[in-house]
């Protein structure tokens, strides 16, 4: 797969072909994206939610989006690769966001970094900016500020909270960010903001007429447990997969089915041919 670049986005749009976004959290996600051909990966801190059980984003500190981030660039080859900054990372001060968005790129191999929040984070943005590192900025319906909403709620139904997003996506385009994630907001006022936007527009609840669109792997895949978001759609289904391999695999060694003789090991003297494995596994 050719490299995706913030160049590639930009004529993506200008061309009208949707862009994909998907999150990963590992090597092996990682190379399941790439093979897919997904332009984007995100290194989400919806981690907090899918990988560790939390119940929202908040606890994620910014060494657990380091060590994700590494595990997904170890196995990304194609797909950019984007890093949530996660909660308290950048909203105590402009020096500590800069410093911490330098990390996420410089220690964990992210090339770019997401962020939440519209014109009051605009500073840093163009911070950010100015100092090399990329930025996507995340409008609407904030994870990181779900108590400050009230829980997860879309956003921009009445006109004040619809204007306010539009005047952060503005503030956003006008401190240099390269793309808008837009999430849970009306498809209406998606459609506004991809009109006005000149970078690209990445929807999550949002609509179909974003320039691209953005779901957790997890859910895409069908390994979330149900009910899943009314935006989600599953394109799979994993889970049921997996539980049938592990009731399958249960059942083999009740029954003294698994390990069968080809499975085992011989003794040094036996004629019997060794077990063999793909030389690029681990060996056992």
């Amino acid at each position: 797969m050719k490299p995706v670049t913030i160049d590639t986005l930009s004529a993506r749009k200008q061309s009208g072909t949707p862009i994909t976004m998907v999150t990963a959290y590992d090597a092996p996600t990682a190379r399941l994206l790439s093979e897919s051909g997904v332009d984007i990966a995100l290194v989400g801190d919806s981690l907090g939610m899918v990988v560790q059980g939390g119940e929202n984003t908040l606890s994620v500190t910014l060494e657990e989006m380091l060590y994700h981030t590494r595990m997904v660039r170890r196995g990304l080859d194609g797909p950019l690769l984007v890093v949530d900054m996660p909660f308290l990372s950048y909203q105590v001060s402009e020096e500590e966001g800069h410093r911490n968005a330098g990390r996420l790129i410089k220690e964990g191999g992210a090339q770019a970094v997401k962020l939440e929040g519209g014109a009051e984070i605009a500073g840093l943005v163009h911070r950010l900016t100015r100092s090399m590192i990329p930025v996507i900025g995340h409008i609407g319906m904030k994870p990181q500020a779900v108590h400050q909403m009230g829980g997860f709620k879309v956003q921009g139904r009445d006109l004040p909270g619809r204007e306010q997003i539009i005047a952060d996506a503005r503030a956003l385009l006008e401190a240099g960010v390269f793309a808008l994630l837009l999430e849970a907001i009306p498809p209406s006022l998606a459609r506004e903001i991809t009109a006005l936007s000149p970078m690209p527009t990445i929807g999550i609840g949002a609509g179909p007429e974003t320039d691209g669109q953005v779901l957790v792997f997890h859910d895409l895949v069908g390994w979330s447990p149900s009910p899943l978001p009314r935006f989600a759609r599953a394109f799979g289904d994993v889970g049921a997969n997996a539980r049938k391999a592990l009731s399958l695999f249960r059942e083999a060694v009740s029954t003294r089915n698994y390990p069968s003789t080809g499975e085992s090991y011989p003794e040094k003297d036996s004629t019997t041919p060794p077990a063999t494995r793909n030389k690029s596994r681990r060996k056992g």
